[in-house]
């Protein structure tokens, strides 16, 4: 049976602010359902990489850790490190970028945990009866948690058009070795007619997979999509 859908509208008055309209949202979607006296409650989200404005704002998520508070849960902020180059493919830089785009206990009231840890390394493999994968491997953090919460801002999507919760949950609950499973049946390639061997594609390749000489080259055996 499909789950109902809450909507608000942006519009706001001297009596209903945005965060106030989330705390009516959050009463329709019972929690409580969910969330047990002194039980760990992962708010699964997206901390934005450092320079990107485009993440929930802290704020919000405040709203959404005082609830799961108020039900006795004890709610900690999380997602699992990128496989990709940047401010989140490893826990020390993961939690200084999520500081600096607002998301510390001072303004949310939650820690930070970052799920698969140090070097993305620490998961728990579930069992699963997918199609392509029968072995999901999750960031420890989540795996272990009693609850989740899935804060997810809706976006667009080079390869599958939309992302969304099922995009935050999935792949973002993966260890970088359950993400490198699910890139895996997607790789890059060079056009070579228009290469014109910049060397950018070389510069930013997380794991020195391709080479430049007249063209780009990408030795697949290094590939992780």
């Amino acid at each position: 049976m499909p789950a109902k859908v809450y909507f608000t509208d942006m519009t706001t008055n001297p009596n209903m602010n945005m965060l106030q309209k989330l705390e009516l949202l959050l009463k329709k979607v019972e929690l409580e359902k969910i969330i047990e006296k002194d039980k760990f409650v992962a708010v699964k989200l997206h901390f934005g990489e450092y320079g990107n404005l485009a993440f929930i704002r802290p704020q919000y998520v405040k709203i959404i850790v005082d609830q799961i508070k108020k039900l006795g849960g004890k709610p900690f902020l999380t997602d699992a490190n990128t496989l990709y180059t940047g401010h989140r493919s490893n826990a020390v830089d993961h939690l200084i970028n999520a500081y600096l785009n607002g998301f510390t206990y001072e303004v949310t009231g939650a820690p930070v945990i970052i799920a698969d840890g140090l070097r993305g390394s620490d998961e728990i493999k579930v069992k699963i009866d997918g199609n392509y994968v029968k072995e999901a491997k999750i960031g420890a953090a989540i795996a272990l948690a009693d609850a989740i919460v899935a804060v997810t801002h809706f976006k667009g999507h080079e390869a599958t058009g939309f992302g969304g919760t099922i995009k935050n949950v999935g792949m973002g609950s993966a260890s970088r070795a359950g993400k490198m499973e699910q890139h895996s049946d997607s790789k890059p390639y060079v056009v070579e007619e228009k290469c014109v061997a910049c060397g950018t594609c070389a510069k930013f390749c997380p794991v020195g997979a391709i080479t430049v000489t007249k063209v780009a080259k990408i030795d697949y055996e290094k590939c992780i999509g």
